[in-house]
């Protein structure tokens, strides 16, 4: 039994005045949810929360993810004395604070994951979950429970229309994750108004035929006892994730208190000042926290400190009975790769065997994995066509399945692309591992929202993205991903790369598992690709350069990715047969090359020549590397890949004519590299 007195109601009135006068001083913001979720947010850190403020990154904390909203999750990392001011509180969504409209991680003190978009950080609850049970299942020994923290969300109507939330709880489900606890926030209202407009599923019934264990509480604003309960039945559940359907008034106590009103917009001035009359607070004063209620999350401060020292002593016994284990553990908690990781990389000779990208990627892997246990993988359904499985290793499933074992390294997402790419935040920002997926470069369309957010938030997550271009084949246009590559290329702090044979693929990997707060999408071929004369890893690594140099002056530089370097290097054969002199680049990836220094790029895309560029892609954005651009105009074909090449012109013979006018075009002209600018 929990017990509950005035100190609580006014810790509950805190958080909701606090709530008021957030989103009033910004003027722009969500008040509704907090006020409504006050309780439960009070009773969760309050009784059952196990974290450690004055060190938010302990390993072992329970993880919260605020699916819905924010300024509730500000209010109470601020309150538990986590690095948030009261000022910071008053600078919500203002330029440069630490309070942006919605949390980001690697911004905010306590924050763990970034949610805004609706649906996102109930997927990455479930990351972090697997991330638990996975490490818990290597690490864990008897009398050793290391890894045993539970990860909570709370989420909304909203979050729940999504589909990227329905795949995610889906998996969860099948995963059996009793370590998840999630609270819904069933409180009838999104911003169009009442949820009867176009929400009317019974969401218990849905999570009861996810395989969840379902708790209702229908009094969530003022039912402490009954939140109580609800929480501690979830922690017993080992075996089913938790959805508590929690029933409460959005914007409680307010005057517009039930409706879509107090959703979206600040609470007008009087009605803040009701509010705290109701509450018996001071109507005067903004941004007032009663002395009773620091005391109160101090104390659960103070509590977290003595968790994590407890829990550090444990660590130390444990690294005397079994040092292998712990050192390769702690390790990995402070983000360190393996030593000589990088050595297992195959290198290639231009008499090695032609091969698609796709089968290159999984020698990568299959050589990394022994050495390498942070990386944890998988694939939507498309194992024998991305090829992202190692040999050997075992599939993450529950062990009742028999399927497998949580201690396993390889994850069948299913056929469910967005919520392979948010578990993957979830699984990067656990801390331990690093998550790579697996689909056909087209279906990462599915997944934008996640891979975005991977990018905002400095996720390490490898894309291991197959199928990647009109070489794709006899699937047709509805696969073949023209322009794809071009919106993965200007999402900021995101690494597409496009390699051309086997070095330039182990040489995306080397940069990708380096980049350890950039995720990387790795574009690779279905069809074979010959190793090609002049490239390294070390060269590719730097993201461009001069594959084929020619003796004096040349006539024409073709600049390309991927499967169209080789036609680019037949091209330039069949020009140097007309006297033609004709350098090859290869740029494997753009922002890469960009971060190069400009005496490096301009050696590389030099100007005295014309430079024509070459991708059986969009065009778009060549032009900054480029004078001249071929490539895709459209959509592609369905039809054997050489055929489909060929009826849009990209081969070796009719790049040659291309690169002819090309050069009849520039002949007399002065002609400057397009990177040789003032900005």
């Amino acid at each position: 039994m929990a017990h509950f007195d005035l100190t609580d109601a006014t810790c509950i009135a805190t958080i909701r005045t606090l709530a008021a006068d957030v989103v009033g001083k910004a003027n722009s913001g969500h008040p509704g949810a907090p006020m409504g979720m006050a309780p439960v947010a009070h009773v969760l850190a309050t009784r059952f929360f196990n974290a450690n403020p004055n060190n938010s990154k302990w390993f072992n904390r329970d993880r919260f993810v605020l699916s819905n909203g924010c300024a509730l999750q500000y209010i109470l990392l601020h309150l538990l004395g986590y690095k948030l001011s009261l000022d910071d509180l008053k600078a919500f969504r203002q330029i440069d604070s630490l309070t942006p409209g919605h949390p980001e991680a690697n911004h905010t003190d306590g924050i763990e994951v970034t949610t805004g978009p609706l649906g996102q950080g109930f997927a990455n609850g479930v990351g972090l979950a697997m991330a638990q049970a996975h490490l818990g299942a290597v690490y864990n020994r008897d009398k050793f429970d290391l890894i045993n923290n539970y990860t909570y969300v709370f989420t909304g109507d909203g979050c729940l229309m999504e589909g990227v939330a329905s795949e995610a709880a889906s998996l969860a489900g099948h995963l059996q994750l009793g370590n998840l606890v999630v609270i819904y926030d069933d409180n009838h209202i999104s911003i169009d108004g009442d949820t009867a407009i176009a929400f009317t599923e019974d969401v218990s019934q849905r999570f009861l035929s996810y395989g969840w264990q379902v708790i209702g509480v229908d009094d969530g604003d003022s039912d402490l006892e009954g939140i109580y309960n609800a929480i501690a039945a979830a922690r017993k559940e080992k075996s089913k994730p938790t959805l508590i359907r929690l029933r409460t008034t959005i914007g409680y106590g307010s005057k517009l208190q039930g409706t879509h009103g107090v959703h979206g917009s600040p609470l007008k001035a009087d009605d803040i000042q009701s509010l705290k009359s109701k509450f018996n607070f001071p109507s005067d004063q903004s941004f007032y926290v009663p002395s009773e209620t620091y005391a109160a999350y101090r104390a659960i401060a103070s509590r977290g400190a003595e968790l994590e020292a407890a829990w550090t002593t444990l660590l130390g016994k444990y690294g005397e009975a079994y040092p292998k284990e712990s050192a390769e553990l702690t390790r990995r908690i402070a983000g360190k790769l393996p030593e000589g990781w990088e050595k297992s990389l195959p290198v290639y000779k231009p008499s090695d065997p032609a091969q698609a990208s796709r089968k290159l990627s999984e020698i990568v892997l299959t050589a990394m994995t022994p050495k390498f246990p942070d990386l944890l993988g998988g694939s939507a359904d498309l194992t024998g066509s991305n090829l992202t499985k190692a040999k050997g290793t075992v599939d993450f499933q529950p062990p009742s399945t028999g399927l497998g074992a949580y201690s396993g390294t390889y994850i069948r997402y299913g056929v469910r692309e967005h919520a392979m790419g948010a578990i993957a935040n979830g699984l990067a920002a656990y801390g331990g591992i690093i998550p790579f997926v697996g689909t056909f470069l087209n279906f990462v369309s599915y997944a934008a929202g996640a891979v975005r957010l991977s990018a905002l938030s400095k996720h390490q997550v490898i894309w291991v993205a197959t199928h990647d271009s009109i070489g794709l084949g006899e699937d047709g246009p509805t696969h073949q991903p023209v322009e794809t590559v071009v919106h993965l290329r200007a999402i900021p702090n995101l690494d597409c790369w496009r390699p051309a044979d086997g070095n330039e693929t182990s040489a995306s990997y080397l940069v990708a598992i380096r980049s350890r707060e950039t995720p990387s999408v790795l574009s690779l071929s279905r069809q074979n690709l010959p190793n090609l004369e002049g490239s390294s890893i070390e060269r590719a690594a730097r993201g461009g350069y001069v594959l084929y140099e020619v003796e004096g002056k040349e006539d024409l530089t073709i600049v390309s990715s991927g499967s169209e370097v080789a036609i680019a290097l037949e091209a330039a054969s069949k020009l140097k047969q007309e006297g033609f002199k004709v350098r090859i680049v290869s740029l494997p990836c753009w922002s890469v090359f960009d971060k190069q220094d400009k005496e490096y790029k301009l050696s590389v895309l030099r100007s005295g020549a014309p430079i024509l560029s070459l991708e059986a892609l969009s065009t778009v954005g060549w032009q900054k590397y480029s004078h001249e651009q071929y490539g895709m105009q459209g959509w592609g074909a369905s039809g054997p890949f050489q055929k489909v090449y060929e009826k849009f012109g990209i081969t070796g013979t009719n790049i040659a004519s291309v690169g002819k006018k090309v050069i009849s075009f520039y002949q007399g002209r002065q002609v400057v590299s397009p990177l040789d600018k003032a900005l």
